[in-house]
């Protein structure tokens, strides 16, 4: 019974054992002092049997103090350290090793509930984060109790905890949100803007969602908004209205020429053989430019269709210079250009879509032909590169790639204008007031073969070194 590993006197001071042996021994006493009193029992024989007493009840009492001491050193050391980091104390009496069963028991019943609650609540927040619109929680006081990562990425890592007024500068936002708050209104959706950040070029345009949680629901938070991005959408409405809009100009231009000189052939220059020769030149010439353009769309879109399928084509790079040299030798010959490549013999090949990267090549060669000053060198080089630089606006490969550069010397282009290249039907002034003709359609069309392949493009221009297109394309493509 008093065997407790080396520990058996170690009762704590504050645990009360003496005082309740006292206590459960004072009835006895009282008793022993009226028969002493009464000269029923002498005193000697009255001590005697008190003493036995006062230690049968130390003797009782220790274990059960003793014990207890443990147990209470055990359940504080259970909710610091947990049951599996500490060893179970041994207890001689029944109802204390019952107690610490019981108490073992209920401590993994309530660890297992409160894994169970947290990994469903890293699960959930993890679900959260993946979804590509921001979620935000909100408390009865407009507080943002929590938010997904896209919350955080569009309005700042600093939003918990503040209220909705301090991120949000819309009323009719705020209005709404107070409105679903105060349960004036079951749920609210709206479309409203929002000022421009720093890295923004321009004010968001969103479309909220804000939703009374119901009353089932524990917890500060009281309403969810979940709120969608327009400013994107509306961009790429925009860009799509502006290509009809441009492309329906390109076409209507030629078409008008084309058109007036059919009726002037048909009328006065009926009989005019010299007027005939200029004038079906001159449409020739426009039918041409309706067929490239034409081409450039039905191009564009190909691409465009194809944006999200990965290359799978190991392609050399030397034989496709070659080409594109060999067709555009007689243009280049005509401007009075020649030629000159240096590909590195440490070329690997890559994985690309061969047909897009000989119209990427072409497109960039005869930019470089019809811009470039006559008695020019068009360079071509290629070599490795570690890494591809990285892009604002798209996601590039990782790993090493081949760095193409097209060099021609020509007339200057400007920081502005170098940011505004690949834009569709997008041509320098200075090349219009040269009457070059062109459709403004061929670097858009070199910019989206870049983006499928997940590489880059790099433009610089100066009097001295002249202008040079640097195409990064990955040696191998990411994985899906």
């Amino acid at each position: 019974m008093f065997s407790r590993r080396g520990k058996i006197f170690e009762i704590e001071k504050d645990s009360g054992f003496a005082t309740r042996v006292l206590m459960l021994s004072m009835p006895s006493a009282l008793v022993f002092m009226m028969l002493v009193a009464l000269h029923l029992l002498p005193a000697s024989i009255a001590i005697m049997a008190y003493s036995s007493i006062v230690l049968f009840n130390l003797v009782w009492l220790f274990p059960m103090t003793f014990e207890l001491q443990q147990l209470k050193k055990y359940i504080f050391k259970l909710s610091q350290e947990g049951v599996d980091n500490i060893d179970n104390p041994y207890m001689s009496e029944t109802e204390t090793q019952d107690i610490i069963d019981a108490i073992n028991e209920m401590h993994r019943f309530w660890s297992n509930k409160a894994e169970t609650l947290e990994a469903q609540t890293i699960s959930d927040t993890a679900v959260l984060d993946t979804l590509p619109d921001p979620i935000m929680m909100i408390d009865k006081t407009g507080s943002i109790l929590g938010a997904n990562a896209s919350a955080h990425k569009l309005f700042g890592e600093n939003i918990t905890e503040r209220k909705i007024e301090e991120i949000f500068n819309s009323n009719n936002f705020i209005n709404a949100v107070a409105r679903v708050i105060a349960q004036e209104s079951d749920a609210e959706n709206l479309i409203f803007y929002v000022s421009k950040r720093d890295n923004d070029d321009e004010n968001k345009k969103l479309y909220a969602h804000i939703k009374h949680l119901p009353w089932v629901s524990k917890g500060r938070a009281v309403a969810v908004v979940s709120i969608y991005d327009l400013t994107k959408a509306m961009k790429i409405e925009k860009m799509q209205s502006d290509f009809v809009a441009n492309a329906s100009h390109e076409l209507r231009t030629p078409l008008s020429i084309i058109s007036g000189f059919i009726e002037t052939l048909q009328t006065t220059a009926k009989d005019d053989k010299a007027a005939q020769d200029t004038f079906l030149k001159i449409m020739g010439e426009q039918a041409a430019y309706m067929a490239n353009l034409i081409e450039n769309l039905l191009s564009l879109s190909r691409i465009e269709l194809n944006q999200d399928k990965t290359p799978d084509e190991p392609t050399v790079i030397q034989p496709i210079v070659d080409d594109v040299i060999h067709a555009l030798s007689l243009k280049a010959k005509e401007h009075n250009i020649e030629f000159e490549t240096n590909l590195s013999s440490q070329i690997k090949p890559i994985v690309a879509d061969r047909g897009q990267l000989k119209q990427l090549l072409q497109n960039l060669c005869d930019n470089a032909i019809k811009y470039g000053d006559s008695g020019t060198k068009v360079k071509i080089s290629a070599k490795m590169q570690e890494t591809i630089p990285l892009s604002t606006s798209y996601q590039v490969a990782q790993g090493p790639a081949v760095a193409i550069s097209i060099n021609n010397q020509g007339a200057v282009i400007g920081s502005e204008e170098i940011n505004r290249l690949t834009e569709r039907f997008y041509r320098m002034q200075t090349h219009k007031d040269k009457n070059i003709k062109g459709t403004g359609l061929g670097l858009a069309i070199v910019k989206h073969i870049i983006i499928r392949h997940h590489g880059n493009m790099k433009v610089t221009s100066s009097k001295r070194y002249g202008t040079t297109f640097t195409v990064y394309l990955p040696v191998e493509q990411p994985s899906a």
